[in-house]
């Protein structure tokens, strides 16, 4: 070994060592903080439900700040701290996942979202910002297992303890996928931080193409504005739209790891509480329910539901006969309206009215069958018009209290009603494709019309306020009770120098079961009516009109953080810019900002996907891949579609072992993925599964919708062709399914190539080999 690596080798050791020592103290304090937290919480729990109504909400508020904290302190167990700042000043700054100090309130560590760390990312040669070296600490659990250093001061280059590396970004971009995604928190880029730190109000889009780490960004975007406006988003939440099932549990470990807990995730199938709703199969269905003029649909709907009969109608009321004609009914209907109230609130107001003038009726006819005036009580008259059959049915048929699943469930069912509310807003032959069968389970573009149908009804009250009148009436009783109960206790509460000190109020709350503590999140996902203070949505571009519609709704600020990519837009209803997108609700009043980096997909790989897509007249951006792979894209003709199942087998095969274990994806046409599933478990058993995979599934079989976002080490496309053919000819889909893989592509067909795939695939062969010969 000569000198010089010697020297190498030692400054190597020595610096290692310094920071595992280091790092060792940070967990120390990590454990420390858990015990504290776990020693208070479970003080608070030991106190119980006792003292007054404000005493029992601070513990309750006590006891979720402690338990929020432990979930934090212990979802930061993995790599605490990665980064190491040493300064023009002398300062040294340690940047981790949370912020952490002594007893004493001498720093320790800063967390990645403060201010002060966010030269980690910023920082270059060129601006260093004070800055004279940045390392990036390696951990696996807790033990540095490697340390490089980047010196942007050329002075300090000649100094001992300077350890040259190989590049953390690109060490972590060849890592191994395991089936979730990690966080990139050690190794933001700046064109990145500088999104993810952008102000919290307006609409920020952010435009990027594939493996340009689009949802990382958001990810980590939500976690920094929850920690830069913890008091404003911690009460009203943050919201987090992905495109599936698959995509939501593939990031549901990130937050986390960022110490953040409280994003509620969900997919635009579940935008509606207790209903999660199935795909849209029909473009076509897809692309007329998607279009803003269902929202006029949905309230002529509502309103045909406010009817005024062409004829007066007879009412039995006890043996006398009620008269209500059109003309009384118009005019409650006119007055109901003219509250502003949603239907089944106004109806209150409808029903009032005609119970009241039937009543009058009822008076008259009792005083004509007695031949004398009525002085008695009219509550029994009015009792008896509430409960008769004949009124119930009058007042429902004129005005029928609804819920949104049954207003949109008739709608889409009944050609008459869809007819009458559809005429004039859609073309004829628009209205006539939405019919479908009574009680078909609802869909995902369902979904925006029950939000709008809902919003337009407002709360259905079986009991017509009975059971709130029940309840107000209880309390009553109870506050009049705990009063009695306190008179006849004064002279003893006065001897004990307490009198005056406990109120009615107090004696109810404490006597009352306390309700279990509820979430903001919790509350949020149960609440359908909740504004949330800040909107993510990522593959944004697949949003329909009334989805963007539903999602204004639920953020009344109109605070959004909106990722996409417009090239990758395959639903019918999706948009074709950003512009069109958001025009409808916030006109021009965004602001754009673009990832111009390809972090995950080889160079080959990336330039065959976007030669396809350009093939078929799509407008791709096309990011600069940072690496290039050690493997072009491979095309592999099938004879017969029979043959497919057989052929899938040997190339996952093939691609399990050229990725050592990695995870492969094989993503093909819908259709054809339970057939492909049922041979791969054939040949791998529990191995096989779908999404994003699990820890022991390395092979997935997915359809490109459920694809979106996700990535894998090696990806198998089946029928490509199809796969544009089922998304009415546009190349999103297949544009998706090219560009998940970070190491191998490798394409199966029966039915020949997309145009412009073979020769996109040779073209990527050649520049891979000159860009290799190059390096």
């Amino acid at each position: 070994m000569t000198d010089r690596v010697q020297d190498r080798h030692d400054t190597l050791e020595r610096e290692l060592g310094h920071e595992r020592e280091y790092v060792g103290a940070l967990y120390e304090r990590l454990d420390e903080m858990r015990v504290q937290k776990t020693e208070q919480l479970a003080q608070v729990r030991r106190t119980g439900a006792v003292g007054s109504a404000q005493n029992v909400s601070e513990r309750d508020a006590f006891a979720t700040l402690y338990e929020d904290r432990l979930a934090q302190l212990y979802a930061v167990e993995d790599r605490l701290v990665f980064g190491r700042l040493d300064m023009d000043a002398g300062e040294t700054r340690y940047i981790g996942r949370i912020g952490m100090s002594t007893d004493d309130l001498q720093r320790l560590m800063v967390d990645w979202r403060a201010p002060e760390a966010g030269t980690f990312y910023q920082a270059t040669a060129f601006d260093r910002q004070g800055v004279r070296r940045r390392r990036h600490l390696m951990l696996r659990g807790r033990t540095v297992r490697a340390i490089e250093d980047d010196v942007l001061d050329s002075a300090m280059l000649g100094e001992d303890g300077v350890v040259p590396g190989e590049g953390a970004l690109l060490a972590a971009l060849n890592e191994r996928r395991t089936g979730r995604m990690g966080d990139i928190v050690s190794t933001i880029q700046a064109e990145q931080d500088a999104v993810i730190r952008s102000p919290l109000p307006g609409v920020l889009v952010v435009q990027g193409g594939p493996g340009t780490g689009k949802t990382a960004v958001a990810l980590h975007r939500a976690a920094y504005l929850l920690y830069s406006h913890r008091e404003r988003l911690a009460k009203s939440g943050v919201l987090l739209v992905g495109p599936s099932d698959s995509f939501l549990t593939y990031i549901e470990r990130v937050l986390p790891s960022l110490g953040e807990t409280g994003v509620i995730m969900t997919s635009p199938a579940s935008l509606i509480p207790d209903l999660h709703a199935g795909p849209e199969t029909d473009p076509r269905v897809a692309r007329i329910k998607g279009s803003l003029a269902m929202a006029d649909v949905v309230a002529a709907a509502v309103r045909n539901r406010e009817r005024v009969p062409a004829e007066p109608r007879r009412l039995d009321v006890n043996g006398f006969t009620l008269t209500l004609t059109p003309r009384q009914v118009a005019r409650a209907r006119d007055r109901a309206q003219a509250t502003g109230k949603p239907h089944n609130e106004a109806r209150l107001t409808f029903v009032k009215i005609l119970l009241r003038e039937l009543t009058d009726q009822l008076t008259q006819k009792v005083e004509a069958s007695s031949g004398t005036e009525y002085t008695g009580e009219r509550s029994w008259l009015a009792e008896d018009v509430r409960t008769s059959r004949d009124v119930r049915v009058a007042l429902n048929l004129s005005w029928m209290p609804l819920t949104a699943k049954k207003l949109v469930d008739e709608l889409l069912s009944r050609p008459a009603q869809l007819e009458a509310a559809a005429t004039g807003l859609l073309a004829a032959e628009d209205w006539r494709a939405l019919l479908r069968e009574p009680g078909v389970p609802f869909t995902e573009a369902d979904v925006p019309l029950l939000d709008e149908a809902a919003e337009l009804l407002g709360d259905l009250d079986a009991s017509a306020g009975r059971d709130a009148a029940a309840r107000d009436a209880a309390r009553t009783r109870d506050l009049a009770n705990a009063e009695k109960a306190l008179e006849n206790m004064n002279q003893t509460l006065a001897d004990a120098g307490v009198d005056g000190m406990l109120s009615a109020e107090d004696v109810v709350a404490h006597n009352t079961a306390a309700e279990a503590a509820v979430t903001t999140s919790e509350r949020a996902l149960a609440d359908r009516t909740w504004a949330f203070g800040h909107v993510i949505v990522d593959e944004a571009q697949e949003l329909s009109p009334m989805q963007w519609r539903l999602l204004m709704r639920r953020c009344p600020l109109k605070s959004f953080t909106i990722v996409g990519d417009i090239a990758q837009t395959s639903s019918a209803a999706g948009a074709t810019s950003w512009a069109e997108a958001l025009a409808p609700f916030v006109g021009d009043r965004f602001t754009l900002r673009e990832l111009t980096v390809n972090y995950r997909t080889p160079a080959q790989i990336a330039e065959a996907a976007v030669a396809v897509a350009r093939a078929t007249g799509a407008p791709v951006s096309e990011p600069e891949a940072v690496r290039v792979g050690d493997w072009p894209p491979v095309l592999q003709p099938a004879r017969r579609a029979t043959d497919l199942p057989g052929a899938v087998v040997a190339a996952v095969a093939e691609d399990v072992d050229a990725v050592d274990g990695g995870l492969v994806a094989v993503i093909a046409p819908a259709g054809l993925v339970p057939g492909l599933r049922t041979a791969l478990r054939d040949r791998w058993g529990s191995r096989v599964g779908g999404g994003a995979g699990a820890v022991d599934q390395n092979i997935v079989v997915l359809d490109p919708v459920d694809a979106k976002g996700l990535e894998f080490d090696g990806v198998v496309v089946v029928e490509p062709r199809q796969i544009i053919a089922d998304a009415g000819g546009r190349p999103g889909d297949l544009y998706v399914a090219m560009t998940r893989p970070t190491q191998r592509l490798r394409l199966i067909s029966s039915s020949g190539w997309p145009a412009g795939l073979e020769e996109a695939v040779l073209d990527a062969e050649r520049a891979g080999i000159d860009q290799r010969d190059a390096g």
